[in-house]
């Protein structure tokens, strides 16, 4: 009997890190790949990203949806309600022998919450991590003791789920997935994505994303606001936008990128790339600024420079290649100049990606395909006595 794998998605960022895993799922004629979908990928707001699930290939098995109009405290809370009921619905039906889940969204959450009480075993992907700025941090870790089995990204982490009293056994250092899915894309030239999405490039060009730290209600607009007053002046480079998450304080974010590329000739903004497009336009620019958790783990690959904006990503692993800046117009400028200077373009040439080069995607399938899930769900809380237990 096939077993049976179901892979939940909930955004675009993810499912770019997800896909190839679900490809070798789909290809292995002793498993069977279900796929649902939930979170942004359902929403207009946010580009109805599960389109691009379809278009490469994959039958969507549940759709989950979660999202409204509100992106308050109580709107995400409600969104948590409504993705454990969704999801609990959706997995008796699927009956999955095993579920895959990747990093920290509430919506993950929901559905590891889900799977638990119907004592599904869960596979998480990227656990161990941290990031004291959003609330994504204690969803992170609470996933992980939802979870059966763990992948994560370095060494560090590893440590960090083994710590958190996970059995070292069920907890493997696969690397990034985000770095094993570049290997595998096929880039746009500039002329190519300067065609399809009507961009115009300048001698310096920059991609920016930032999202709302949520840990700090009320935050987003002040640093947005200084953001882009750091950026306002640099009329002859030209500025790519993509939209944050669905996340407390996202849509008054959108609502000032809208009105900045409305203002200004040289910014574009975009809903949502598609990995191809969001690759491609990293290869294409000098750097990327913000605070997404890709600047940190995909880009550092592109040996392109990263302005880390904010404690958003407080406490991740950072390349070289990575400049902290405090989320202030003065800071941000004096980043500017450093991500700009021959020195700094120097030092990318033989800066490191400390999540590694790539490969993690067939480790994970490999693992998930082979493992004995009997008994799996019966955790004992394993006690680190020495560093030779990790």
């Amino acid at each position: 009997m096939k077993r049976k794998i179901c892979v939940v998605t909930g955004s675009r960022a993810e499912y770019g890190l997800l896909r190839w895993l679900m490809q070798e799922i789909k290809e292995d004629p002793d498993l069977e790949l279900q796929i649902l979908v939930t979170g942004m990928h359902l929403s207009e707001t946010f580009g109805l990203t599960y389109q691009e699930i379809e278009s490469d290939g994959f039958e969507i098995n549940e759709k989950v949806v979660v999202l409204n109009d509100n992106d308050s405290g109580l709107s995400i809370a409600k969104s948590i309600g409504l993705g454990v009921t969704g999801c609990a619905l959706a997995l008796e039906r699927l009956k999955p022998d095993l579920i895959v889940l990747l990093g920290d969204r509430f919506e993950i959450f929901a559905a590891a919450t889900a799977a638990l009480v119907l004592t599904i075993p869960v596979a998480h992907l990227h656990g161990g991590e941290v990031t004291t700025g959003a609330f994504d941090e204690s969803f992170r870790h609470a996933i992980t003791k939802m979870s059966h089995i763990h992948f994560v990204a370095a060494e560090e982490y590893r440590n960090r789920v083994i710590q958190l009293g996970e059995n070292p056994e069920l907890v493997f250092n696969v690397g990034g997935l985000g770095v094993d899915a570049i290997s595998k894309t096929k880039l746009l030239t500039k002329e190519e994505f300067e065609r399809k999405r009507g961009v115009t490039f300048s001698k310096k060009n920059l991609l920016i994303t930032f999202h709302p730290e949520t840990l700090e209600p009320g935050s987003a607009e002040k640093q947005m606001d200084e953001l882009l007053s750091a950026l306002q002046n640099l009329t002859e480079t030209t500025l790519i936008f993509t939209l944050p998450n669905a996340d407390t304080g996202g849509l008054s974010i959108i609502s000032k990128i809208e009105k900045f590329v409305e203002d200004h000739t040289n910014a574009y903004s975009f809903k949502s790339f598609g990995q191809i497009d969001y690759f491609s336009c990293i290869n294409l620019v000098d750097g990327v600024i913000g605070n997404s958790s890709s600047g940190l783990m995909e880009v550092p690959s592109f040996r392109k420079g990263t302005i880390n904006i904010g404690g958003r990503q407080k406490g991740r692993l950072l390349s070289a290649s990575v400049i902290s800046s405090k989320p202030f117009r003065n800071d941000i400028q004096s980043a500017l100049k450093t991500l700009f200077s021959n020195s700094f373009q120097e030092k990318l040439k033989t800066s490191i990606n400390p999540y590694g080069d790539g490969g993690s995607s067939k480790k994970v399938y490999t693992i998930i395909k082979e493992i004995d899930l009997d008994g799996i769900q019966a955790k004992d809380f394993f006690k680190v006595t020495s560093e030779r237990d990790h």
